[in-house]
Formats: structure tokens, sequence, C-alpha cells
């Protein structure tokens, strides 16, 4: 049987945060992509980070290019008031939107919920199959509900 085609969007902050905040440890890219490529033709797979410009963070964006993974890499800002903004949502959409006629699936790789919107649409409007990839506990219930497949990231995607 040949294996359908995906692509998968990896939102590296929230992935970071969640699994941190959840179990004090990191998502395993390597093991997630072994177990994807498994069951599918990887024809895309995008991760979407935040450039901080430490060395440790370029480190690991090299292993992510080294995985597979296109790295697309936004500034870190600092605004006046403290806060920071880093979000790669309407990138990641933007994506999602142009590369879903290259696969039959799409993976997602977040919790958050602004991405049920987006889907839906991939799921309703282009018949794609998605799975959503998160941390149980810190997903959003509208996310969960809107994919094809949800997949906790627990115990065999986190690294010891």
């Amino acid at each position: 049987m040949m294996k359908r085609n995906v692509v998968i969007l990896v939102d590296v902050q929230n992935v970071y945060y969640t699994t941190r905040q959840a179990f004090r440890r990191n998502f395993d890219y390597n093991r997630f992509w072994s177990g994807v490529a498994a069951d599918y033709n990887i024809v895309k797979a995008i991760a979407y980070a935040i450039d901080r410009g430490d060395r440790k963070q370029y480190e690991f964006q090299n292993i992510l290019r080294a995985i597979g993974f296109e790295v697309k890499l936004k500034p870190f800002i600092q605004r006046a008031d403290g806060s920071a903004k880093g979000d790669w949502d309407v990138g990641i959409t933007i994506d999602a939107l142009e590369y879903a006629d290259n696969a039959d699936s799409l993976i997602l790789v977040t919790g958050d919920g602004d991405f049920a919107l987006l889907v839906d649409k991939l799921r309703i409007d282009k018949g794609k199959h998605v799975e959503v990839y998160g941390v149980s506990s810190l997903t959003a219930n509208s996310l969960i509900k809107a994919a094809n497949r949800f997949i906790p990231i627990d115990g065999e995607l986190l690294l010891s």
C-alpha cells in the first residue's frame, strides 16, 4: 500500500512551553519524525521558531534541519512595556493553506486553540485528514474537536 503524503507544521514555541510546563521535559523531534515517517511520506516539514540569537537555540535549529525540517525564524520582539511578541500563527496558517494541495494529510504540532478554525477549513473545505499533536492538558478543546485525530504528546514523545 502506498503511503499518504503529509505536510508537518510545528509550532516550536508552543511545544517547548507546554511540554516543559506539563512534564518538565522536551519534545523528542527524532522519535516524532520516525513515527510519522513510518506511516506517511513526508513531503514538507516546517518548524516555526523564534530567533533570540543565542547559541543553544542555533544548535537546536541545526538539529531540526538535520532531521529534515525546514526552519523558519522570526525575530524575538521585546516591547517597550516589557511584553514580548513572537508567534507564528499567521505564517503557519498561510503555509498550511498553501501546502495542503501537495498532501492528503496535515499534521499540526501545537496546542493553540487559534488553529481550530484552520483545522476546520483544511478538513471541511479542502477534504484533508488533519492530525494534531499536543499536550492533552494544555491543548484547546476546540482544536482537539476540530482534528480528525488528536495524538497526545506524553511519555514516548518526550526526551528522558
